[in-house]
């Protein structure tokens, strides 16, 4: 995987808040991207699983610890598509 290293500013007091060390930060926030690009159809399950690091299974997981849904269709987007609307 060809990567880019990016850093963010935050107060330190996220840290105590999340109580996670910079690391530990940084790989929840690597979730949270991947699974809300997810969520809003930005990303595919297996590009979500590549931004944070993990695999599908982990990913899908993570999906429902933040609520998340694992199908990118709508009922009513799956009910068109299965009556070939």
């Amino acid at each position: 995987m060809n990567t880019v290293e990016v850093s963010f500013e935050f107060p330190r007091e996220l840290l105590a808040v999340t109580r996670q060390d910079p690391a530990g930060f940084a790989r929840e926030l690597r979730l949270a991207a991947a699974v809300k690009w997810y969520e809003v159809g930005f990303v595919s399950q297996d590009k979500a699983a590549e931004v944070a690091g993990l695999s599908r299974s982990e990913v899908l997981t993570a999906l429902g610890r933040f609520g998340a849904s694992p199908f990118q269709y709508t009922a009513d987007e799956i009910v068109q598509e299965v009556k070939g609307d």
